[in-house]
């Protein structure tokens, strides 16, 4: 069993930068997929960005670019950097760890067993 814990989420303007972080209570690498998703009301939970048991990275086409994940593997940690923020970025963000079959699956939710609560990202 894997616990997941997010923090970092808060209120931002256009353009500003955020960072999330995703505490994990077990050794992740090699072990699980580890990924963030994020969700907005009445719309399904979209993949961001992935970091597979290979320690390669998979990103939402969309968000390539901006945003870019780190695995610090002697905290356990998945950081989440978020760069020009716009507000169309406004969801809870989750930790999510996980054993995707294939991989064009990485960034589907329902691949994924182990999830955080969730942290809020809010851009104006």
């Amino acid at each position: 069993h894997v616990q997941l814990v997010e923090s970092g989420g808060g209120s931002v303007t256009t353009g500003e930068s955020l960072t999330l972080s995703c505490t994990a209570s077990n050794y992740l690498h090699g072990r699980h997929f580890i990924g963030w998703f994020r969700q907005t009301p009445g719309k399904e939970r979209e993949g961001v960005a992935a970091v597979d048991i290979d320690n390669s990275t998979v990103y939402a086409k969309s968000l390539k670019g901006r945003f870019t994940v780190s695995l610090n593997n002697a905290q356990n940690q998945l950081d989440l950097q978020m760069n020009n923020l716009k507000p169309e970025d406004t969801a809870v963000y989750y930790c999510a760890a996980g054993h995707p079959k294939y991989e064009y699956r990485v960034l589907s939710s329902s691949d994924y067993t182990y999830w955080g609560q969730g942290t809020q990202v809010t851009v104006s």
